[in-house]
């Protein structure tokens, strides 16, 4: 069973965030989610396999 949420660090100020994960979202999964202490949009990033999934994120919004 996977976790619901995941922890990231903001690429902005630094502070550690914890985001809601939608394992109903599909396998790769792209959203923003705002720094809860700068408010920074952070780009995330989560990719899911068979046994756990993984959050990346990045500052980067002209991709």
């Amino acid at each position: 069973m996977f976790e619901t949420q995941a922890r990231f660090i903001c690429v902005f100020c630094g502070a550690e965030n914890v985001a809601d994960v939608d394992l109903s979202g599909g396998i790769d999964q792209e959203y923003i989610e705002d720094c809860e202490v700068c408010c920074a949009p952070n780009k995330i990033h989560i990719h899911f396999d068979e046994k756990y999934f993984r959050a990346v994120v990045t500052s980067d919004f002209d991709e």
